[in-house]
């Protein structure tokens, strides 16, 4: 079996209950007595299907493809404590005080370089740093959304921006996907149907798919969405993590002014840091600022500081170079595992870049029952379902292969074949 395969998506997806309550905790429905009722917002906010699969992945003795983690290998750990040395030493004062909420100009004025490098027209003044791209998410959300407004997402989706958006009581419209990210023909149709605020997709080696959005479609997507005064938020984590020659460039590059542009270091220097940044037109960006205002007054001014000292003499590009390199071998052990021990109709797409092989299991299988078999057998991964917004399916699963040697990644698919065998012959 070839690990070229790849599956199609057609139709419409729905959220999918987490996982059984063996499993995972539950989010609970009635505050604690003496207490008002919750907000209504928290009818509908499901909890992390990733942080509580973690809790239980985290043993030592478990083989984990379920969380979206960088190796800790390759965090650049000297270098980073001789950074936030250096800024201790000669400006912990400042360091330690309060900032701006904008964030640390050097720092921006280093991003907007490197954007510029892929295309973006970016300006210092045009950055906002926030706590990951994740923090970005919920900011577009608070400047834009309000309660009944549509967001088309791709189908599947990141699943922390599901969370993100059901805090703003907003409804999610799937755009269908195929092997190549989000069917940007359908776009159109789908703006007139729901007349969306605003579009919101991951274009490269996406979460959960690693599935990369072509040029053209991403030059057409940006068009359509100006036409239509639709904003489009681009949330690129992975988008430097190419495998295959320089990364794409990004939506933002595309020429139009409608474009929300998110990124973050989490996935190349480390999570820890907690430092994103977005990007986009100035008059969102300080609308964005005053929400941040709200939410937590700006991002640690150590981590700012240290992260800007750290890039004025740190090799990024070679950085990350041997991130790619690292990775790349991972994904293709994973592949050839995945051909190896998973049966012939099971189908994925095989990734240029990023952390994530989307695998789709025989159309009888259900991935969030297999779940407690897989962690007796000591591996994990993430069932698909709760990465949909539409129809119900149950037999996708995500696998991070960034976050394991090799070894152990083929000994996990070893694991993971005999779950799904069992599922099988049980069926």
């Amino acid at each position: 079996m070839s690990p070229q395969r790849i599956h199609s998506h057609s139709g419409l997806f729905d959220v999918v209950p987490l996982m059984e309550p063996s499993v995972l905790s539950r989010v609970p429905q009635a505050p604690p007595a003496r207490l008002p009722a919750f907000a209504g917002r928290m009818a509908n906010m499901p909890p992390s299907a990733v942080r509580e699969i973690l809790k239980v992945a985290e043993r030592p003795d478990i083989l984990s493809f379920a969380g979206g983690l960088p190796a800790p290998e390759l965090f650049p750990v000297d270098e980073i404590a001789a950074a936030h040395a250096e800024v201790l030493a000669r400006d912990g004062g400042s360091a330690l005080q309060y900032s701006t909420t904008e964030g640390f100009g050097p720092l921006r004025e280093w991003i907007a370089e490197h954007l510029q490098g892929r295309g973006i027209p970016a300006r210092p003044e045009q950055l906002l740093i926030t706590n990951g791209s994740q923090q970005g998410i919920d900011l577009v959300a608070r400047v834009f959304l309000d309660p009944g407004d549509v967001v088309l997402v791709e189908s599947p989706t990141y699943l922390a921006a599901i969370q993100a958006f059901a805090a703003y009581q907003v409804r999610l419209v799937p755009v269908p996907s195929d092997d190549h990210g989000m069917q940007v023909d359908k776009v159109a149709a789908l703006i007139a149907e729901h007349n969306p605020k605003l579009i919101y997709l991951v274009p490269s080696f996406q979460n959960p798919q690693g599935t990369t959005l072509p040029q053209e479609r991403r030059a057409a997507l940006a068009a359509i969405a100006d036409d239509h005064r639709v904003a489009i938020l681009e949330d690129d984590p992975y988008g430097e993590l190419s495998f295959a020659g320089p990364p794409p460039r990004p939506v933002a590059a595309c020429g139009t002014s409608n474009v929300l542009y998110l990124g973050t270091f989490s996935k190349t220097l480390a999570p820890g840091l907690r430092i994103g940044w977005l990007w986009g037109d100035p008059a969102v960006v300080r609308k964005a600022t005053i929400a941040k205002q709200a939410a937590d007054l700006h991002t640690a001014t150590l981590s700012q500081r240290a992260t800007s000292a750290l890039l004025a003499r740190f090799d990024y590009a070679g950085h990350v170079a041997r991130i790619c390199d690292v990775y790349s071998e991972r994904c293709q052990t994973l592949l050839s595992a995945l051909a190896e021990h998973m049966p012939s109709d099971c189908r994925w797409v095989t990734p240029t870049g990023g952390m994530f092989v989307w695998l789709q299991l025989p159309a009888n299988l259900d991935a969030d029952a297999m779940l407690a078999a897989a962690i007796a057998r000591k591996v994990a991964f993430v069932p698909g379902s709760t990465f949909f917004v539409g129809e119900v399916r149950r037999n996708f699963v995500r696998l991070n292969f960034s976050n394991q040697p090799p070894a152990m990644i083929a000994e996990g698919m070893r694991r993971f074949g005999q779950v799904v065998a069992e599922a099988q012959a049980a069926d």
